[in-house]
């Protein structure tokens, strides 16, 4: 079975249709997701709209293969973990379904790659490899076509004198980094930056203390005297991109979805205040489109969401199932 026509969706109730049909197929053919949905007594006559979809804790990306029986794996993306946890392995069935869908998504909100030079502050994704991020920014990059693109490890000296010659130039730039790469880079040069975006993607990766994001923010806007810092959410376990153009209020493209759940009951949905992240990415076509994360957040009326923390404890409530499968 082809995958159905995730980038063209026309209103909020065609997002509805076309998600159930996604899950109605996932049950059929993602054996993982299958057991789950049995082990909470789910059957697809259950599900009627979205409220009733089952969500796979995130963990289970870490335990299993989750694939759909009809695909193989073309690629594996990898977390990058914490010392003494085990990382999350997500089974790629069709790694041109997760370039259209990071494509289409850049292109939504900055447009065709070819109008920005790209510089991608990466280090601690490129040392591990195997990073979903990584794969994205080099198709960003080759898209943009330009020579003055590319990645950085930790030459922060190289990195500042193309930032400067590019705003020099008055050439739009986006600079995508990891949070404490971002830090290192402002405490070591000054910046009046006018045509480049500054996007973090977030995690200190254990090389600086954790900040709340209004604090990482801060700093940001003032080492690179600019008035907002965007954001890119994501995660290998999926393969849709949230982003935030300022003030942390992430939107997410028209195939991909934030709800929240009560902390306290994964199977109770709660609204406009602080609850669990549930994703809807039906471009986890061959994978599970529908996970429950452990990130903490709140979801406005129209959509839009704010990151606001993560559980304390390392397992969702409802992850003992995993033992069951």
């Amino acid at each position: 079975m082809a995958y159905p026509s995730l980038f063209s969706i026309p209103s909020p109730e065609a997002f509805e249709a076309l998600t159930l049909e996604v899950f109605r197929y996932q049950f059929e053919q993602v054996s993982v997701y299958r057991k789950f949905c049995d082990l909470l007594n789910v059957s697809v006559s259950d599900v009627t709209s979205i409220q009733d979809i089952p969500f796979l804790p995130i963990q289970f990306f870490k335990e299993h293969i989750i694939l759909s029986s009809e695909r193989s794996t073309e690629k594996i993306f990898s977390s990058s973990g914490t010392t003494g946890n085990s990382t999350s392995k997500h089974h790629i069935g069709n790694l041109s379904l997760y370039e259209d869908s990071f494509l289409n998504g850049f292109e939504q909100y900055y447009g065709n790659p070819k109008e920005w030079v790209i510089l991608a502050l990466l280090p601690s994704y490129l040392e591990r490899g195997g990073s979903s991020l990584v794969y994205m920014a080099d198709h960003l990059i080759a898209r943009s076509k330009h020579p003055d693109s590319g990645f950085y490890l930790d030459d922060y000296d190289a990195l500042s004198k193309n930032l400067k010659k590019l705003e020099a130039r008055g050439q739009k730039t986006i600079l995508l980094g990891v949070s404490y790469a971002l830090l290192d880079l402002i405490e070591k040069e000054s910046f009046q930056l006018r045509h480049t975006i500054v996007m973090e993607t977030g995690g200190m990766k254990g090389r600086r203390k954790e900040m709340v994001k209004e604090e990482l923010h801060n700093h940001l806007q003032l080492g690179f005297d600019i008035p907002h810092i965007h954001s890119e959410y994501g995660m290998t376990e999926l393969l849709s991109q949230a982003y935030s153009q300022g003030d942390g209020l992430f939107s997410c493209p028209p195939w991909m979805k934030v709800l929240t759940r009560d902390p306290e009951d994964p199977f109770s949905w709660v609204a406009e205040k602080t609850g669990g992240l549930n994703i809807i990415d039906l471009a986890n076509y061959y994978s599970c489109s529908f996970l429950a994360t452990q990130d903490l957040g709140k979801v406005y009326p129209d959509g839009t969401f704010k990151i606001l923390g993560r559980f304390d404890n390392s397992d969702l409530r409802g992850c003992n199932l995993m033992i069951s499968l």
